[in-house]
């Protein structure tokens, strides 16, 4: 496959398979799965208040990605990471939990996003599922750390349940909020069911160079309203989600954001160099690695319901799922909760 994103070309395939769509676009709805157990009590955090030490560079791959850092760094490592359209302020309530309790806290930023930065001109701008995995394993090779706990949600979440099925061996545990959501161009080409659908409209928009110009022009406004929408109790300040904003400045952020969807609906192509992996994750492999899956009560966002991918994970599993209004920002507006579940993931 050509090298080269095309994002030009007009073709719609359409979107996900029904039953196994519910695992990658995800009919929503929060059945209680197989292996639940109780929730610790969410905290919604301080709005604004917290904020991360200096942040670091590092060229890892194709990239030099920027990201925070806390806790000790002979400690055992925790990867975490954010969604679109979040930044890594999702974990800013998160990480001095974890640091507390003995974890080297790694927080990048994904390309696209705040200080991370293509090395190259020429690299291009791809957002496909493949390549922001391959991005964070070059990660953590550069920093020398062969294993980590893996958590995120949204993109992150997908992320690292690719490196936990491709790389189990670089994965002491998983925490994914949503749970399973690896997926395929294949599967993507058939359609939801109607209200499924309009639950995904950016997607569709962002097919088209009006929704591309749009989410250009008005970036701000774009995540601020998907915020609203994906976390429908959560009153965030204009603080806290400005202090977040700021990574939607990334020269590469709209070519990544516009190439990721029009990637998984086959209206652009990857690269050549990460079709073996996308053949794997075509299968939809189990993964094998100790997980706790999470969703919150009130997440506006789509997304599987928990019994569709409980058989997705065969090692030792549990999900909780938790009330008190949380959206689709599950570590930002439920702190603790999240935190929790990468501290238990390992004693599983």
């Amino acid at each position: 496959m050509n090298s080269e994103i095309n994002f030009q070309r007009r073709r719609f395939f359409g979107i996900a398979a029904m039953t196994v769509a519910a695992v990658e676009l995800g009919a929503t709805g929060l059945a209680h799965a197989k292996g639940e157990a109780p929730s610790p009590q969410p905290s919604t955090g301080r709005d604004g208040a917290a904020s991360f030490g200096a942040l670091k560079q590092i060229e890892a791959g194709v990239l030099s990605v920027g990201y925070a850092e806390a806790g000790p760094s002979d400690g055992p490592a925790v990867l975490l990471l954010h969604g679109w359209p979040y930044d890594i302020y999702s974990y800013v309530d998160v990480a001095p939990i974890l640091a507390s309790a003995g974890y080297r806290v790694l927080i990048p930023y994904l390309r696209g996003y705040g200080t991370t930065r293509f090395l190259s001109h020429d690299t291009a701008r791809n957002g496909q599922q493949a390549a922001l995995a391959v991005d964070m394993i070059a990660f953590l090779d550069a920093l020398g750390v062969k294993q980590a706990v893996v958590a995120g949600y949204d993109w992150g979440a997908r992320t690292a349940d690719i490196m936990a099925a491709l790389w189990p061996e670089r994965c002491t545990g998983l925490v994914s909020v949503s749970g399973y959501l690896i997926g395929s161009q294949e599967i993507n080409r058939k359609p939801l069911p109607p209200k499924a659908e309009l639950s995904w409209w950016y997607q569709f928009y962002f097919t088209t160079e009006r929704g591309r110009a749009g989410y250009a022009a008005n970036t701000r406004e774009f995540a601020r309203l998907i915020w609203q929408t994906a976390s429908p109790t959560w009153k965030f300040s204009d603080e806290t989600f400005n202090r977040s904003a700021t990574a939607f400045d990334n020269p590469d952020h709209v070519d990544i954001t516009i190439h990721n969807y029009r990637w998984r609906l086959a209206l652009a192509d990857g690269e050549a160099k990460y079709d073996d992996y996308e053949r794997k994750l075509a299968k939809l492999p189990v993964i094998t690695v100790p997980t706790i899956t999470l969703e919150g009560d009130a997440n506006g966002a789509p997304h599987p319901d928990p019994s569709a991918y409980a058989s997705k994970f065969s090692g030792k599993y549990q999900h909780r799922n938790i009330s008190g209004g949380i959206g689709h920002n599950l570590p930002q507006e439920a702190p603790e909760a999240f935190a929790s579940a990468v501290l238990d993931v390992a004693k599983l």
